[in-house]
This record gives C-alpha cells, structure tokens and sequence, in this order.
C-alpha cells in the first residue's frame, strides 16, 4: 500500500515539474512540427531520464544530494546556458518558408542523439536539481523510505514526466496539419529566441 501511495505522489511531481512550458516544452513542440512525433517523444524521454535521475538522488539522500549541486551551481548553469544558446542559433529556420521534413520518418539513430542532447540539457539545469531536493524535503518523500517505496516513487516520477512528453508531443503532432504552412517557421523563430533568452537567464543567474 505504501509503494502505491509513493508511486502516486511520483507521478503527481512527474507531471507537475515537466507541465510547466520552458526551454525543454518549446524545444519538444518544435521538433515535433519539425520532424514528427517520434521526434517530439524522444526529446521527452531525454528529459524523463534526467528527471528519474534527479528523483533518485533526492530519494537517496538529498542532503548531501543538494550540497554538491550548491557546489558546482556555477559551471552547470554556464554549461545549461551555452547550450540553449547553441540550439538557438542552431535551431534558427533559414529562408522565409517552413520546411517539411516531417514527412520522413527520423532514423533511430537521430532519435537516440535527440534523446541524448535533451538528457545534457535537462541535466545541467541547477534550478530543476535544487527543486527536486526542495520538493521531497518538503514532502517528506526524502531519504529513510523503504527501497520499495523509494523505487515505486522514482518509477511514478519518471512515467509521471513521459506522460506529460507523450501527451503533449501526440498533441501537437495531431495539430500539426490543421495549423497554416508559416505555423512551423514562426514556432522555430519564437523557439529558437525563447532558448535563447533563457540561455541568457542561465547565464545571469550563475552569475549573479
């Protein structure tokens, strides 16, 4: 009974920390316009993994967990912020009409470095960390749970994330066509100077 309760508050703080629109949901609605729903879900499932890691090491002692993030805040927010930046620039359209690439099915391999490049971009977010510590403190969900418990919790993390991605992935694929032709060109453009305004945000709040 208790491994099921734990699972539920997982899912719960899943779907809460991954609802909220950031650079990780722009990034996951543009490559969903831009290459389809495998895309769109592969992103997702770097991010369901980088938050499963985060929620097994609040789970496990998020003490100490939130003391070496304190540490090395600096380099992880000026790597996080870089990062935004160089998918910005990266991910600008170039030309003045969307192109239709999501016609062709992306390759396994291009899905796994999407899900690998989301990973290292949710990773290196302080701010995610510390709230995860933040989150099982004050729920009491942090380290001295059973190993069943704290593993049913995890895994409600993780599915709670993947749902979110999956839903709003299959959301905006199932949009896609419905939505004028300039619709994928201006998302990419709005995309691409969100990031980087919060690549800059990263920046100044390592800084600072």
């Amino acid at each position: 009974m208790l491994a099921l309760m734990m699972f539920l508050k997982g899912l719960a703080i899943g779907v809460a920390i991954a609802a909220p629109v950031g650079p990780i949901g722009v990034l996951c609605i543009q490559r969903t316009l831009a290459r389809g729903f495998l895309a769109g879900l592969a992103g997702g499932l770097g991010t369901a993994l980088a938050d499963f890691t985060f929620a097994t090491a609040a789970a496990t002692g998020f003490a100490v967990f939130r003391e070496i993030v304190a540490q090395i805040a600096l380099p992880l927010g000026l790597m996080g912020g870089a990062f935004l930046i160089y998918l910005a620039v990266t991910g600008w359209p170039r030309g003045t009409t969307a192109t239709p690439r999501a016609a062709a099915a992306p390759e396994a391999r291009g899905l796994w470095r999407t899900t690998l490049v989301t990973y290292g971009l949710t990773i290196t977010n302080p701010p995610t960390i510390l709230l995860f510590a933040a989150i099982f403190a004050g729920l009491g969900l942090a380290e001295g749970s059973a190993p069943l418990a704290t593993a049913a919790l995890v895994a409600g993390v993780f599915l709670g994330s993947m749902a979110w991605w999956a839903f709003l992935s299959g959301l905006v694929a199932a949009l896609h066509h419905r939505l004028p032709p300039a619709f994928a060109l201006w998302t990419a453009r709005v995309s691409s100077l969100t990031m980087a305004g919060f690549g800059l945000w990263a920046f100044a709040t390592a800084l600072r």
